[in-house]
């Protein structure tokens, strides 16, 4: 399976902010040898514009990159960043930063999310999720809570995917997230049920981070972190809030997050343990809904 289009230019913008670097060149002074406004080169190394063939040959002859086999790679990244994904035929329906989040988990070899109030989308029901729109934006129509139900479902499909195979997730809810009854008891009931359901792949890990863990270094919010293929790729945080999202890539932000995860996986309970937690949970909401 080819590269989701925003990976391939999250690719193209790290080849070419690497090769300014090389170059031994700050970004003003790229633009200023190029004749461009230092707005429209930055756009490009973050990922905000594509870049068309004419000016990245342009690009590439100014820093001096020659290797035949290594400009026509950059050009086949250029080319086929533009493509369409699964999720372009929502568009005008989600915001730019959740289609980027979609194309990143589309190529992330390892997910590692930490939840403090809700069920992680990529394990969301179609009810809990519809609860947690609706809760959200109250004023949506059925039918635009339908169409963002129908994309969350179909996010969830890299993870049972064959080809090629499907990210790792590794997730740590925080027991608010368990206790929170999202959309009624019942539905809460089927979600946790859902969580436990046996899975053929050993992709998926669920932990659990009891109250009696205290105080943590994720109490100021959830996040998500992604890795990728190539190991000379950090990967990237991604932290959302009301107004949209963030996405940290620096090599500090990605670490201190790295040490954060680590300090959560050792407090939280163990993967066999969680499950008798979810167990636990959902036989309460049972026993109150009957």
């Amino acid at each position: 399976m080819p590269s989701a289009p925003s990976m391939r230019r999250r690719q193209l913008a790290a080849e070419l902010r690497k090769c300014r670097e090389q170059r031994g060149w700050a970004l003003t002074e790229a633009a200023k040898k190029l004749g461009w406004q230092q707005s429209r080169l930055s756009r490009i190394e973050t990922r905000q514009s594509g870049i068309a063939a004419p000016d990245l040959r342009k690009l590439l002859n100014a820093y001096e990159v020659e290797d035949e086999d290594y400009r026509n790679h950059l050009f086949e990244l250029a080319r086929r960043g533009n493509e369409r994904g699964w999720w372009k035929k929502y568009a005008g329906q989600i915001v730019n930063e959740y289609a980027d989040l979609i194309g990143l988990e589309e190529e992330a070899r390892v997910i590692r999310a930490y939840e403090q109030e809700l069920v992680p989308g990529l394990l969301q029901t179609p009810d809990y999720a519809r609860a947690v729109f609706r809760s959200g934006w109250p004023n949506s129509t059925s039918q635009q809570i339908d169409s963002w139900v129908e994309v969350r479902m179909e996010r969830q499909e890299i993870l049972v995917r064959s080809d090629p195979l499907p990210p790792r997730f590794h997730v740590v809810l925080s027991e608010g997230v368990l206790r929170r009854p999202v959309g009624g008891r019942e539905v809460m009931r089927a979600q946790l049920e859902h969580l436990m359901r046996p899975r053929d792949r050993g992709n998926i890990t669920i932990q659990v981070l009891p109250f009696d863990a205290g105080v943590h270094p994720a109490m100021v919010g959830p996040f998500t972190m992604m890795t990728f293929p190539d190991p000379n790729d950090l990967g990237i945080v991604n932290v959302e809030n009301v107004m949209g999202a963030l996405f940290l890539e620096e090599p500090n932000d990605v670490r201190a997050y790295d040490e954060i995860w680590s300090t959560l996986q050792a407090s939280a309970l163990s993967p066999e343990d969680s499950q008798a937690f979810l167990k636990s949970t959902s036989f309460g909401y049972r026993m109150i809904g009957g």
